[in-house]
């Protein structure tokens, strides 16, 4: 019987590798619905090729643009639009598996609306576990859902520790360490007098992977990698000191768990996001994903290096909001999501995301993270602190 799947953000680079990898497994899996943002185009040109049950846009201007460019089409796909209808095709009965990838804060509701349904989540939005980890965990364990990270770096960690290491806390008391690897980013070795004048352009050109503008910008200032390391410290209930980010410039190995018997296992794979995705779909099992496997006569070496903290604050912000706790982590997301897009439109520099970032952290009122109100509450009056900032 083929699992029914989801795709939260079917137009961005993780749906349409998705699509891919369920296009290569009709009898293994079919689509229920995919959502879009307000890209109408390409979201018509995703239900006709696939025809899934329903189709969901952000709001309802879009969602008509959408039922127009259908309607001549003798497909049955319905057309609604939405954060309820969001969370609806993430709940829904029929449902097996949610692609959980809405960039940023965007996504945490339906998200949550799958955990609470008991869905398999596979989880490429960071931003439901960095604004609402305890909250999320919880969810996930109160109703029986399948939590599978697809990050790679947290797909890989996930595929390099022991089975059942959760659940175990001797398995746990054999781990000493969890290295997240990043690739250092288009900027990788640059100083802070280069980054002052660097540009979006230049921000989003990332050297491995193709990825949005948003996460690609977040990757060019590390705090992707610090937004990893907080959606790892929740994954697999460590603390920050005991991650170790190593750069790796070659993004070939995509992370590491040392153990205490000086054992190092990793996973490795070029660098496309369809491995993941279909561990993730498959898991415990292993299905083909259209990438091909690695020739380590063409790789030649792997490179390390430690990361510069002084040029690339951002990895210290996210560990020190999750040390403090509470709705720290949520105003950090949003400050960030607020500063990038004013970065990509060329009202503040570069290195004032992550000033601006500081800002929110230092002036925000930090509260208990014990509802799903307090939170949203939280990311509201830092996306308001940030634009007000941006202004002036």
């Amino acid at each position: 019987m083929t699992q029914a799947i989801t795709v939260l953000g079917a137009t961005g680079s993780i749906g349409k590798s998705t699509l891919d990898v369920i296009s290569r497994h009709p009898d293994l899996y079919r689509i229920f619905a995919l959502t879009a943002n307000t890209q109408v185009n390409l979201m018509a040109e995703l239900c006709l090729k696939h025809q899934p049950q329903y189709a969901v846009m952000a709001d309802d201007g879009s969602a008509q643009a959408l039922k127009k460019a259908l309607q001549s089409h003798n497909i049955q796909t319905q057309v609604l639009s939405g954060v309820d209808s969001l969370c609806e095709v993430s709940s829904h009965n029929d449902v097996d598996q949610v692609m959980a990838a809405i960039v940023g804060a965007a996504g945490l509701l339906p998200t949550l609306a799958a955990a609470k349904s008991g869905k398999r989540v596979l989880l490429a939005n960071k931003e439901a576990l960095v604004m609402s980890g305890e909250i999320f965990m919880q969810t996930i364990a109160d109703n029986g859902a399948e939590l599978l990270p697809i990050d790679s770096e947290h797909n890989a960690i996930f595929q390099s520790l022991p089975a059942g290491f959760d659940q175990n806390q001797g398995l746990k008391n054999q781990i000493r360490k969890i290295l997240l690897t990043a690739s250092g980013g288009p900027f990788r070795g640059w100083s802070k007098q280069q980054l002052e004048v660097v540009t979006p352009a230049q921000a989003v050109k990332h050297p491995n992977w193709s990825m949005g503008q948003k996460i690609s910008v977040d990757s060019a200032s590390l705090m992707n990698k610090g937004l990893e390391l907080i959606e790892a410290c929740w994954l697999f209930d460590v603390q920050p000191e005991q991650i170790e980010v190593v750069v790796h410039p070659e993004s070939v190995i995509h992370s590491m768990v040392q153990y205490v018997d000086g054992s190092v296992i990793s996973q490795m794979g070029n660098p496309d996001m369809r491995t993941p995705i279909a561990y993730g779909m498959a898991w415990p099992e292993r299905i083909d994903s259209g990438v091909s496997s690695l020739d380590f006569f063409d790789i030649a070496q792997l490179n390390f290096e430690a990361p510069d903290r002084q040029v690339f604050p951002a990895l210290d912000l996210c560990s020190q909001a999750f040390k403090v706790g509470g709705t720290a982590p949520a105003i950090l997301n949003a400050a960030n999501e607020i500063a990038v897009e004013g970065f990509l439109r060329e009202q503040i520099s570069f290195l004032s995301i992550s000033s601006l970032i500081d800002d929110a952290l230092n002036h925000c009122e930090i509260s208990s993270a014990n509802s799903l109100e307090a939170i949203l509450e939280a990311d509201n009056a830092a996306r308001r602190f940030v634009q007000e900032r941006i202004k002036a």
